[in-house]
């Protein structure tokens, strides 16, 4: 994901100083043995393997590189896999099924920057291996996903840290937004804007014999069986509803994400979704919204809006019954922010939200935690509870009826065919087992 080079509105100092990622047709489930568990790290540079060695891949194993030794790296195209063997300085193995990765008892952590279809099956598996993991946003296709990765958190006990890096990176303008409405300077929250890209169109695209460095079947994973298209695979995968949920869920889960923040809803979701938006309908073409705009009832009377838009305009504007507060990646601005000068916030307010150890490197936040077993900034059961809410957008849209949600049980009421939904059929071998 690109970043804003527009640089930050409040830097660390200033604000301080006011106060402020897979050859056999299908998969079998994975089950480790005993030997494989209960893994900790014996040096102060965990031993890492990557799967998924796409676009993404690049950014955050460098930044890993910093804190980790990686010894292996999986894709399911073998030319990208084999040239990520640098990472490992030539004394790695390259892998295209993730399992043999997974065998390996050395290997204490894994980061996984796959297509979204193949997040909570590998992060499953891994964390069953013993394995600590990184896995890159947004972390599910199904909110029935996020539900079966809290609970294989909460039965193996490893750290997982999601990549919503806006929680740690990106200056400090999220974490100086979050520690303004934290000290009620904006007062109890009555709306928010979330205000996201518009969605891409594109097609009809042509079919093709699939590369043979690509295990097309295995790409595909869980995913319905198709004729190879290019636009379906590397880097477009986003953009089609069998494989992720488009930019609800590819910069909604970043944005929505320090809305739930914001507005304490860590552990919630919005009770009512009504969403409107365009689709596209071409046969072979992408699939998700290009346009929406989507009215959440959230908690204490609050409201959420989420729309598409383009420009400076994209990020979260918090209105309070005190003021207004904007941030996205290059601002935080507002009376609020103005006003830092005269009455600045303690010194101690960013830590109260991240916690003992400086912000700034999403990846070492993780590492740190690797270590200590601490939560890490970027928990699974906050992801979750954020792309809850982008998931129940993308079903509103797609059915076109409003939905009513109960956050506690976690299932749309009244409406069978919408719970459905939640869940995904599962192409026989790809299952994921929870």
């Amino acid at each position: 994901m690109k970043r804003s080079s527009s640089p930050a509105s409040v830097s660390r100092r200033r604000f301080l100083k006011a106060g402020v990622l897979t050859s056999s047709a299908a998969l079998t489930p994975y089950y480790p043995s005993v030997a494989q568990t209960g893994i900790s790290s014996k040096t102060d540079r965990p031993v890492v393997g990557a799967i998924g060695m796409g676009g993404r891949a690049g950014g955050i194993t460098r930044h890993a590189r910093e804190f980790a030794d990686f010894t292996a790296v999986c894709d399911v195209d073998s030319n990208r896999a084999n040239g990520s063997l640098g990472l490992t300085e030539g004394k790695g193995t390259s892998y295209g099924d993730y399992r043999k990765l997974l065998d390996r008892s050395d290997i204490e952590a894994v980061i996984i920057a796959t297509p979204d279809h193949w997040h909570t099956k590998i992060s499953i598996d891994a964390m069953r291996a013993g394995k600590d993991v990184y896995c890159e946003k947004p972390l599910t296709l199904t909110i029935d996903e996020g539900k079966k990765i809290c609970q294989v958190v909460k039965e193996t006990g490893r750290v997982f840290q999601v990549g919503t890096q806006q929680r740690s990176e990106c200056g400090l303008n999220f974490l100086t937004a979050i520690a303004i409405i934290r000290a009620g300077r904006i007062g109890r929250i009555r709306r928010v804007e979330v205000n996201l890209h518009k969605g891409p169109g594109g097609g009809p695209f042509q079919t093709s014999p699939a590369p043979t460095h690509l295990d097309w079947d295995k790409w595909l994973g869980q995913a319905p069986r198709v004729d190879y298209i290019a636009e379906r695979c590397h880097g477009q995968f986003r953009w089609w509803y069998e494989y992720s949920g488009g930019m609800l869920t590819d910069w909604g889960a970043h944005h929505v994400d320090i809305a739930h923040w914001g507005m304490g809803m860590d552990n919630t979701s919005p009770t009512r979704i009504d969403a409107k938006g365009t689709l596209p309908t071409i046969e072979n073409g992408y699939n998700t919204a290009t346009e929406f705009e989507i009215q959440c009832a959230c908690p204490n009377d609050a409201e959420m809006i989420i729309r598409s838009t383009a420009g400076e305009s994209v990020g979260v504007l918090f209105e309070g019954e005190k003021g207004r507060l904007f941030v996205n990646r290059g601002r935080v601005s507002g009376k609020p922010v103005e006003q830092l000068s005269e009455n600045p916030l303690p010194e101690d307010a960013i830590k109260k939200i991240y916690g003992p150890r400086q912000p700034g490197n999403h990846m070492r936040n993780f590492f740190d935690c690797v270590r200590s077993r601490d939560q890490p900034i970027s928990d699974v059961f906050s992801h979750h509870r954020a792309l809850t809410t982008c998931h129940l957008a993308n079903i509103s849209l797609r059915l076109g009826r409003k939905l009513k949600w109960d956050p506690v049980a976690e299932t749309i009421v009244g409406d069978a065919e919408a719970n459905s939904w939640l869940s995904r059929p599962q192409r026989a071998g790809y299952q994921i087992e929870a």
